[in-house]
């Protein structure tokens, strides 16, 4: 709140300057109208040079300071010609050029705090006290005093004070300041909420998490402000050339001055010469267009890979839950020969029960369903990286059995892969399902089809990232080739990189940019971290849970809502076009300006109004960012039927094919 008081005190002793100044001015000329003769003259003078005192000196001091630093700025070419539009008489052209330079001084004061303004919102968000159970009674303290595992009490209307875990209660909380999201999430005991965010209706009482400074609201507000520091490289080029252009316009005047004598030319040269608006015109998008994405639950890093979004061609996505939803489940279950359902799917759940990938809950979970007793651990487990598990069972006083359970390369290592267990692992890729074949005792006895849903609006994704510029949607997955491109051809997917280890999804992120692309990689972070890393934008979904995902990815997603992708794509490539519309603003202003004084007809106070204007016109056009766009793809069909998913990596080591 401290920040947001500084910023409104600042702007209402900004606005005093001008104020100030501009009564003078309409008092010289009412004197000129209400006195006459000399008296008259003078008094008009006294206030004119009173007012472009009043207005000129903070200038002058900020000349001043900035040349002690070697800078040559805006406020010295303004303070020349105010001392020089003094020193030959002209009152009111020295007056009026300070007076419409602290009026623009206002004006951008001001429209830059607007478009700071999802910065602010954010920090206004935050709350100061909580309500904590300490020994039996319900206490208010500060929100930075709560300590983690601490109770916490939230009633109807209040804002959540703490990141923490519900421990009892249920609520509809509005998590739009944390996930952009505008519809009340349901919380039930066992949920995370966060702090800043709105218990819309309902009582929650939670276990302390995070506090103060570490609550994902915090780090959301810390993230912004660093990044609409952050200067992108169009920024930094354009504060280079300006450290340039500024003198090469003095010399300009002095030039000019000496050839035609006239020293008010010269004078006019320096001040319509002012590069105002091109030295804001990429600042004030930039503040803007990652404004609009944080209110939207999108966190951008910073300038420069805003400014890198806005070119992206090129998005690799994660399979598994990006486009799908990342819970197998088991859909088929074939039996081969004399063998019964419940048979085959028994000796798969006792080779599961040893096996830690990911495919092995959705068969114990099915065979669980059914009844079947599985025993805690088998007698051995052989686990077979990117083909699946060889499990040994001993059933009773019998010699013990050998089970293999995964992809046909496992049953043709033990000799077991018969016609038709090849024919069924076939049937089931082909229909998107990642086949799982069981052989007992290197006898092919069955196969289980698992499938991953996909996750509905996965075909909308790829449409809106079309619609937003992106030529090329590709998938990287270590999912078979016939799954992986079954699950393409559902969404749209434009190429499908299939069999991939970690490894190779960081080459084929290297291969597209050799092949000139600029690429956006989209992943969960964790598997995909060397992907994310390489791509020129990383992009990491999810991560309002993920204090790791905040701090580290180029762009993090608030929420797992894959149209905040293209949303975020597109808000970079609007963000762009702004920039190179205010850079062509600011220069075609300095050029027509340039030209009228060079011409005649363009005086100093013209050359300033004009001058102010182009600010403004440039800091209202960035403003357009912070519109809210509809332009998020809406929710596709949510009744497509599941299809395959084929997880990347088990919890100890990848895994690079469908077992």
């Amino acid at each position: 709140m401290s920040r947001l008081n500084s910023l409104r005190s600042r702007m209402h002793r900004r606005w005093t300057v001008p104020v100030v100044s501009g009564t003078l001015i309409v008092l010289s000329w009412l004197a000129g109208y209400l006195l006459s003769g000399r008296t008259a003259e003078i008094t008009h003078d006294v206030f004119m040079v009173a007012a472009a005192v009043v207005a000129g000196v903070p200038v002058v001091r900020s000349a001043y300071q900035a040349l002690r630093v070697r800078t040559i700025g805006i406020d010295l070419l303004v303070s020349v010609a105010l001392i020089g539009a003094l020193a030959i008489g002209e009152y009111w052209e020295a007056a009026a050029v300070t007076f419409l330079f602290a009026v623009g001084h206002a004006l951008e004061d001001a429209t830059l705090a607007k478009t700071r303004s999802a910065l602010a919102g954010l920090i206004e968000l935050a709350p100061t006290t909580a309500t904590v159970v300490r020994d039996g009674v319900q206490v208010e303290v500060a929100a930075h005093e709560v300590l983690p595992g601490e109770l916490v009490v939230v009633k109807h209307g209040g804002k959540i004070p703490v990141d923490g875990d519900v421990s009892d209660g249920h609520a509809a909380v509005d998590e739009a300041s944390i996930t952009g999201e505008s519809i009340p999430v349901e919380k039930a005991p066992g949920e995370k909420v966060f702090a800043g965010t709105i218990l819309a209706d309902g009582f929650l009482t939670i276990t302390t998490t995070n506090t103060g400074a570490d609550t994902t609201l915090a780090r959301i507000i810390h993230r912004v402000e660093e990044a609409q520091e952050a200067k992108a490289r169009t920024q930094q080029f354009m504060e280079k050339f300006s450290k340039w252009y500024t003198p090469g316009i003095i010399v300009l005047a002095l030039v000019a001055g000496l050839i035609t004598g006239n020293i008010e030319l010269a004078l006019t040269l320096l001040v319509i010469g002012c590069p105002g608006a091109l030295v804001i015109s990429v600042p004030v998008a930039l503040v803007a267009g990652i404004g609009r994405a944080a209110r939207d639950g999108v966190l951008i890093k910073g300038g420069e890979f805003l400014e890198t979004a806005a070119k992206v061609n090129v998005v690799a996505l994660d399979k598994t839950g990006t486009i799908t939803q990342g819970r197998p489940e088991m859909t088929d279950l074939i039996a081969f020969g004399s063998w019964t359902a419940d048979e085959v799917l028994a000796w798969a759940a006792r080779a599961e029960a040893g096996s830690s990938h990911p495919l092995a809950t959705p068969v114990l979970k099915q065979a669980e369903a059914q009844g079947i007793t599985v025993p805690a651990v088998p007698e051995a487990v052989e686990t077979v990286p990117g083909q699946g598990v060889i499990s040994q069972y001993r059933q009773g006083e019998r010699d013990g059995r050998s089970i293999a359970v995964g992809n046909p390369a496992l049953l043709h290592s033990v000799g077991a892969l018969s016609a038709e267990a090849s024919a069924a692992a076939d049937q089931l890729a082909g229909q998107g399902r990642t086949p799982l074949l069981v052989a007992l005792d290197n006898e092919a006895i069955g196969a289980i089809g698992v499938a991953d849903q996909i996750r509905p609006e996965a075909a909308e994704l790829v449409a809106g990232l079309h619609r937003s510029g992106v030529k090329k949607v590709i998938m990287l997955t270590g999912d078979t080739e016939r799954v992986a491109r079954a699950i393409a051809a559902e969404v749209g997917i434009d190429d499908v990189r299939a069999s991939l280890l970690p490894e190779d999804k960081l080459d084929a992120v290297r291969d597209l940019q050799h092949e000139g692309h600029t690429v956006a990689m989209v992943g969960d972070g964790v598997n995909d971290a060397p992907a994310l890393a390489l791509a020129d934008v990383g992009i990491a979904m999810g991560a309002a849970g993920s204090p790791l995902a905040v701090e580290t990815a180029d762009i993090a997603l608030m929420t797992s809502r894959l149209s905040l992708i293209p949303h975020a794509i597109g808000v970079a490539k609007r963000t762009g076009n702004v920039m190179r519309q205010n850079i062509w603003i600011a220069l075609l202003t300095v050029g027509a300006l340039l030209a009228g004084v060079l011409f005649g007809g363009v005086t100093m106070a013209i050359g300033m109004l004009v001058h102010e204007a182009s600010v403004l016109i440039v800091i209202v056009n960035a403003m357009r960012l912070l519109r809210h766009r509809p332009d998020r793809p809406t929710e596709a069909n949510p009744s497509r039927r599941a299809v395959v998913r084929q997880p990347e990596t088990t919890q100890d080591e990848p895994v690079a094919l469908t077992r």
